[in-house]
């Protein structure tokens, strides 16, 4: 089978194809034919190693993990020994896991993966496997951040960031619990914003939300280049903010530490709170996002998607922090008809 593989950190030249023998499904794993996955920035995180002091998590100085991708979806092919949700034919999408995202697991980069059954659900049927693959990573990441947040409905809440993966699905999700939406995005995605469900938008090339008259129960922070003491203004007094960004967008590790520990600390003395989470992949809240775009309530937004060949190109554009939603990797279904990994369409 093909696969996309590296064995050093560095941009997405690193990135190889290489054919390598189909993997086989474990104890309480399931073998994928793997239809579309999709680019998260923890994919740039772990091949580029940065921060570069996670590297001792990652591995040093080499990466232990060299298959890149997370978001799935794509048929059950075999199932190993203590599976009991998924049998042979089954459409599913959810994460490429070997027992948690940083550990080494076959990625979903490649025409065939393994992952835990656990970090799986069944393929809404209304949704293309690329619109499936889309969603897992994120949209687990926007739901438990809201609640997280301890969203309620009639609450105002703001997603910072709305236009990217994880905010699109916020908005949306943040919708279906009831709650007035206001997202912050740049010019050229405020009518995509409103499109997906938010009340209002601000688009901060012409206003910094942190400024205006407006209260938030729920300030959802996808973006951090904001300090808390500014986003305290805009926070009703019992109000919550939820970082999944750096605090302030700081530039050196000392600075993300810094700007970290005072947020913590002011936090304790004041009424508004803060909180931050780290996702995780579960198979209940990957169903909770199942029933939610086999409604038609949470729809995918993909910016562009490209082939297995063109996973470096991928990469590099998710780099540029421009993407609107998500982006996607197709992989061929007939291995007769796919191109060399270096070959484009």
């Amino acid at each position: 089978m093909k696969a996309m593989v590296y064995y050093d950190y560095g941009t997405p030249d690193v990135l190889k194809c290489e054919e390598l023998e189909m993997p086989s499904p474990k104890e309480s794993q399931v073998l994928l034919k793997v239809h579309a996955a999709a680019v998260n920035p923890l994919d740039l995180g772990l091949m580029k190693g940065q921060p570069y002091f996670m590297r001792f998590l990652f591995g040093f100085p080499k990466p232990k993990v060299t298959h890149p991708g997370r978001d799935v979806a794509g048929e059950v092919q075999a199932v190993g020994p203590g599976v009991t949700r998924f049998k042979p034919g089954d459409e599913v999408f959810g994460v490429c896991t070997a027992g948690g995202w940083l550990n080494k697991c076959d990625g979903a980069f490649a025409e065939y993966a393994c992952t835990l059954e656990a970090g799986l659900a069944m393929k809404p049927a209304n949704m293309t496997f690329e619109q499936a693959a889309a969603a897992p990573i994120a949209a687990l990441t926007a739901l438990q951040g809201l609640r997280k947040g301890q969203i309620k409905s009639g609450q105002k809440v703001l997603i910072n960031g709305a236009a990217g993966g994880v905010g699109t699905f916020a908005v949306q999700i943040a919708k279906t619990f009831g709650a007035e939406v206001t997202g912050v995005c740049s010019t050229r995605n405020v009518e995509m914003v409103h499109r997906i469900g938010a009340d209002h938008v601000v688009d901060y090339t012409q206003i910094d939300f942190t400024k205006s008259p407006e209260k938030y129960d729920l300030i959802f922070d996808l973006v951090g280049n904001h300090s808390f003491v500014e986003l305290r203004r805009v926070l009703v007094p019992k109000g919550i903010f939820v970082g999944a960004g750096v605090v302030g967008a700081p530039k050196t590790i000392t600075g993300m530490l810094g700007g970290l520990v005072s947020t913590i600390v002011v936090s304790l003395f004041v009424s508004q709170k803060y909180a931050t989470f780290v996702a995780k992949a579960n198979s209940e809240d990957l169903n909770v996002i199942r029933e939610m775009m086999a409604s038609g309530k949470v729809m995918p937004v993909i910016d562009r998607a490209f082939d297995l060949s063109e996973t470096a190109e991928a990469m590099r554009y998710q780099d540029l922090g421009h993407a609107r939603g998500k982006l996607v990797i197709t992989v061929p279904v007939d291995r007769q008809t796919s191109q060399s990994c270096g070959a484009r369409k």
